[in-house]
């Protein structure tokens, strides 16, 4: 699992160049795999970045925000947290998570609602900038990789990530291996339509799981209840100070460890959705365990209790088949940067 960067001793090192970067990892050489990596998890707010061992351990990161919607600045903050950590470490090359659908090459961002990135060679961007290996893998995949090796679903071979924040994303391993699609955009769960003309999704469809089992539902849910019943809603509303619109998933969260009977039901809701789609995933993929992170997972049981009663009610064949394990993910904010950081070894 990985400590927080602050612990961890720093070893400067000379930068590594290039040529050398790029001659390691074509020869398969034993410090491809066991040397030092950098993942880089960029998301609509910030980009984190931190070097990585062959561990999964991250020995320093930085985070900066992300530079509003410009793809060419957000390829240029990029660039200059990697060049403050080569400053201190020799690394061999660089992943990127990105939240956003990637192409079979792992080099292009093909569309990133929340990055305004269209088709945009992300990879070629970077590397032009930085002087090293880089590849690009989503964000979500880059979690579950990282779950796989060193978190919550070491030693499982066929595994479903769900990253539910404000939207849902997905990352499978099936068999041993990550799973990415013919043209490198599959297990984007959340963009299954679980309700034909529902709300509208980002993607361009109505009804989208994530539009009912995300943060962005829970804080839907939360705010129609404080602005119908505010009595209802007494806890939620102390905890945005007493701001409707301004009420967030986190203090969702807060008033229901508090007991708030009204947020204790927005997360009931929402859990309730999660375990739906989520027997619908067991019907097509039969995982043996699911992983559940992103910033809405912090409810801990008050999302994934509901959520585990419902995958039981829904699940096919229920009484006369083994059923998967719904789990918390382990290595919290870092997973996305460790599990870039990884897959840019292979």
């Amino acid at each position: 699992m990985s400590t927080p960067a602050s612990d961890a001793p720093r070893s400067p090192l000379p930068p590594a160049t290039a040529t050398t970067a790029a001659e390691s990892l074509a020869s398969g050489d034993d410090r491809r795999t066991q040397g030092l990596t950098i993942g880089v998890d960029v998301g609509g707010t910030k980009v984190a970045a931190g070097v990585v061992d062959g561990a999964g351990t991250v020995l320093h990161a930085v985070r900066r925000p992300t530079p509003g919607h410009s793809a060419p600045e957000v390829a240029d903050t990029i660039a200059a947290v990697v060049a403050e950590l080569t400053a201190d470490y020799e690394v061999w090359a660089v992943g990127i998570g990105a939240a956003g659908w990637i192409d079979a090459e792992r080099s292009r961002v093909v569309f990133a609602p929340n990055l305004a990135w269209r088709d945009e060679p992300l990879r070629d961007e970077v590397a032009a900038r930085v002087g090293l290996p880089v590849v690009v893998e989503n964000d979500a995949n880059a979690m579950a990789w990282a779950e796989y090796r060193f978190g919550a679903g070491r030693g499982r071979r066929d595994l479903v990530c769900l990253t539910v924040g404000t939207g849902i994303g997905g990352g499978l391993i099936l068999g041993g291996e990550l799973y990415r699609g013919a043209f490198g955009i599959g297990a984007e769960a959340g963009h299954m339509r679980v309700v034909p003309g529902g709300h509208p999704c980002g993607c361009g469809n109505e009804g989208c799981w994530e539009q009912y089992a995300s943060g962005r539902a829970l804080v839907r849910l939360a705010r129609q209840i404080a602005a119908d019943d505010p009595a209802a809603a007494t806890a939620m509303l102390e905890a945005s100070g007493g701001d409707v619109d301004g009420l967030t998933g986190p203090d969702v969260t807060e008033a229901a460890r508090k007991g708030d009977p009204a947020a204790i039901r927005c997360l009931m809701e929402v859990g309730h959705w999660l375990g739906e789609g989520m027997a619908s995933l067991a019907a097509l993929l039969d995982p043996d365990r699911y992983v559940i992170g992103g910033g809405v997972s912090d409810a801990g049981d008050l999302l994934l209790a509901p959520a585990r009663e419902r995958f039981l009610e829904a699940v096919p064949g229920r009484g006369h088949r083994p059923v998967a394990e719904v789990v918390i993910a382990e290595l919290g904010s870092q997973a996305g940067l460790v599990g870039a950081a990884d897959l840019a070894r292979i």
